[in-house]
């Protein structure tokens, strides 16, 4: 775990684009909020492979909101249900419900339906969310540290030149 917190504080001072890590940090909430033995979670999971986006900050928003989704349950099954009990939705679900592709995806269930939901409509948020949260980081916090007297003395040792050179870093806290 806490390899994944250096690579994660890696990526967020490297050069990597803000929205790549946003989106990593989206994704991975969306797979963790939902239930993860479904359909729309392999498609979640082939989005984050194939896309240009940090797989460690896509993990680790997966393990956090994994914990948060147990929390979650109880929206989520009042969303659902109110979705899936609602007279005008009725004809949406039975031809869902018959179509062998559509039923795979287990929209009939309360808790599937209802994080799936939340999910789409909390994603935009949590996008634009996370972007501003990087990129404050970035700006703020990032350069508070790098100007810390004991930062720039173990900066300027041989040691950590040499350490640079062969680890591949930019020299950024």
């Amino acid at each position: 775990m806490l390899t994944m917190l250096a690579r994660l504080l890696k990526a967020l001072n490297a050069e990597t684009s803000p929205w790549a890590l946003a989106w990593a940090f989206v994704l991975g909430m969306f797979m963790g909020l939902t239930p993860l033995l479904s359909l729309h979670n392999v498609l979640i999971l082939f989005l984050a492979l194939s896309l240009r986006i940090n797989l460690t900050g896509f993990i680790l928003a997966f393990v956090v909101f994994s914990g948060i989704a147990y929390a979650l349950d109880p929206l989520f099954n009042f969303i659902g249900e109110a979705l899936l009990g609602a007279a005008a939705l009725e004809g949406l679900w039975v031809t869902l419900y018959e179509i062998p592709l559509a039923r795979l995806f287990q929209y009939n269930h309360t808790i599937t339906l209802g994080s799936v939901v939340f999910c789409v409509l909390f994603a935009p948020i949590w996008l634009l969310v996370s972007h501003k949260l990087i990129v404050l980081y970035r700006g703020r916090v990032m350069l508070w540290f790098g100007k810390l007297r004991i930062v720039q003395v173990v900066k300027s040792t041989k040691f950590f030149g040499a350490y640079q050179k062969v680890s591949g870093l930019r020299g950024d806290f």
